[in-house]
């Protein structure tokens, strides 16, 4: 119930509320919530980093001049495999590991309708309180 109080005063790219926009980060809230829970430890977030400068990397590449191990880097890109971030190909004896942009570009959209309210609700309490 709280999550869909929240939702309905989110506003659109131009403005109030678009409904469609609210189905969609309602329908895509738990894979929201994956993404940004992977986002949140600092070694994922510098192996997402990587991965978007483009390419592909193996984890000897992913893990080079750094002090975490194959196997670490190894459980940070199979998290963020779940949360739908990455990717890997397999390549002869090795895979490569590449950035699924798609949930990046969701998560940058929702990111986007959440500051629009943010920025309106800021202005409400600016007018609020300049009014008092």
């Amino acid at each position: 119930m709280r999550n869909s109080v929240i939702l309905r005063a989110m506003p659109t790219r131009k403005g109030p509320a678009n409904s469609a926009d609210l189905r969609s980060v309602a329908r895509s809230s738990e894979t929201l919530a994956s993404i940004f829970a992977a986002l949140g430890d600092p070694t994922r977030l510098k192996l997402v980093a990587i991965l978007c400068a483009g390419g592909a990397f193996s984890i000897v590449q992913l893990t080079a001049n750094t002090e975490i191990s194959r196997q670490g880097v190894t459980k940070h890109l199979q998290v963020l495999a779940d949360a739908g971030m990455v990717r890997n190909v397999k390549l002869g004896r090795e895979r490569l590991w590449q950035l699924e942009p798609k949930q990046i570009e969701e998560a940058k959209r929702t990111l986007e309708i959440i500051g629009r309210e943010w920025e309106l609700a800021l202005g409400k309490l600016k007018t609020f309180a300049e009014s008092k």
